[in-house]
């Protein structure tokens, strides 16, 4: 008999909630366009956008919200953020030509992360505002400046490890962005260079979801901000980077119980809840619990725009009043570069269902015709059920039905392609044809790991949107904001 299940039911909103109960629409588009399937909401990501403004209007701030491309590689999302207020935060050669041809102009574009000569170049030669990483890229920049004759640069120094000797929060090692207590040699560099730059303000980026180390990093900010002007220099932004988060789950008390029974699980108290008693990072040692947990918290009580809001309400950690405060005695404008935050409720992931066969421990193991990397969610570590879609139209559940175990494979000739190691809990199981959606998955989740193995086809991308008559589609690269749902494909 198996134990009782533990289901991790998927937060669903508008218009999310819409597609998925369009089963007939879903299925239309898998059948002529196969599975796996991508679909995105363009107009879901410009609502994310206004969530996050009204949190700077909350607080009377300035700034760019721009979106960090790489969490997504969708044309019509970008296309969509276009029409809006948005900015956009690239990290690549690549994603910044997506960028440009989908509307954006150099002034609404921030270049991040590890830069090769031809990236630097074309973001020096468009105007893009470039995030300088240290010494290396600001000498590299300034010598492509004087080589081809072009206008200075705007720049924003990037910075790591934040401390202070009042506070007690230790600031994790990031290895984007120069020490602050090399910034004075920074800044002496680009006053030799100011020919060829224009520092007007400075940033960081901290993989953390710790509101403290947040604070204390944005005070750094402010604090450097003023050496910056003491030098006569007019810095005027500072930009914090995203990590605000998602919070996957409709119900945290699911996944508090399936964390604590995880923990039982590595103890050795109860049956293995994952696949060859996976555990996800934790371990027993003579009884006493080892490693940590590699997971994402599925459920985040303060997630995206109001994490945003409760950073800004936070009281810097020595100068007391709250980082809002802060930013608006100095007139300072904040920029923020979310990636998940913004995909919020942005997509899902369709993928049909190859076999569906019982096993001997009364589980069930259901084959898709999909591999591990086309929905990354173990990859990322993000735990969450699935939606059966029945190929006939939904079905009414009877009160106190039971529920099924089911192990997910993906379709690759490796053991290790599971879509997830968790046993998944489902209160249908699902036959050859039907269709399996992944919600929520425009968050890396989608396609940022996906790749050709065994010569099989990436997932395709289609935008959908609805029509005064219900639900349409685009192909991703087809879509753009000035059609009309006439112009649109209907299933």
């Amino acid at each position: 008999m198996l134990p009782a299940p533990l289901f991790l039911d998927p937060k669903l909103e508008p218009p999310l909630t819409s597609l998925l109960a369009s089963s007939h629409f879903l299925h239309g588009l898998v059948d002529g366009l196969g599975s796996p399937l991508n679909v995105v909401l363009p107009e879901r990501i410009a609502e994310n956008v206004s969530r996050f403004r009204s949190v700077y209007r909350r607080h009377h701030l300035e700034g760019e919200i721009s979106f960090a491309h790489k969490a997504n590689r969708s044309s019509a999302l970008v296309r969509r953020l276009a029409t809006t207020d948005a900015a956009m935060d690239v990290a690549s050669l690549g994603e910044l030509q997506h960028a440009l041809a989908c509307g954006f102009t150099p002034a609404r574009i921030g270049a991040t992360g590890p830069k090769e000569p031809e990236f630097l170049w074309l973001a020096a030669r468009t105007g893009v505002t470039v995030n300088i990483e240290g010494h290396a890229e600001l000498e590299s920049l300034a010598a492509l400046v004087r080589r081809h004759e072009l206008p200075r640069v705007r720049i924003l120094l990037r910075l790591s490890d934040f401390s202070g000797t009042a506070v007690k929060v230790l600031s994790r090692r990031s290895r984007f962005g120069l020490p602050t207590s090399e910034l004075t040699g920074l800044l002496d560099a680009c006053e030799r260079h100011r020919e060829a730059v224009e520092v007007i303000g400075v940033s960081y980026h901290l993989d953390t979801t710790s509101l403290d180390e947040k604070a204390l990093a944005l005070e750094g900010c402010v604090r450097a901000m003023d050496e910056c002007r003491a030098r006569g220099m007019r810095p005027r932004v500072i930009d914090i980077g995203g990590g605000f988060g998602v919070s996957y789950l409709a119900d945290g008390a699911q996944w508090e119980q399936y964390t604590s029974q995880l923990t039982l699980a590595a103890m050795g108290r109860r049956e293995a809840l994952a696949w060859r008693n996976h555990t996800y990072g934790l371990s027993s040692d003579g009884g006493t619990l080892r490693g940590s947990l590699e997971l994402y918290p599925s459920h985040r009580p303060v997630a995206g725009a109001a994490y945003l809001d409760e950073l800004l309400r936070s009281p810097a950690p020595t100068l007391g009043r709250p980082l809002a405060t802060l930013l608006l005695e100095n007139l300072y404008d904040l920029c923020v570069e979310p990636g998940r935050a913004l995909l919020d409720q942005c997509g899902l992931t369709l993928a049909r269902v190859l076999e569906t066969r019982p096993e001997a421990d009364g589980t069930h193991s259901i084959r898709l015709a999909m591999n591990a990397d086309d929905c990354a969610l173990e990859e990322h570590g993000i735990l969450m059920d699935p939606i059966v879609l029945h190929r006939d139209g939904p079905r009414e559940a009877a009160e106190g039905s039971e529920s099924f175990g089911v192990h997910l494979h993906g379709n690759l000739c490796l053991e290790s392609d599971l879509i997830t190691r968790r046993l998944v809990h489902l209160r249908a199981l699902p036959a050859r044809g039907d269709l399996l959606a992944f919600p929520n998955t425009a968050g890396y989740c989608m396609d940022f790991n996906a790749h050709h193995a065994q010569q099989r086809p990436l997932a395709h991308k289609v935008a959908a949107f609805r029509g005064s008559d219900g639900w349409r589609w685009r192909l991703d690269d087809q879509y753009w904001p000035i059609h009309s749902t006439g112009d649109a494909h209907a299933v």
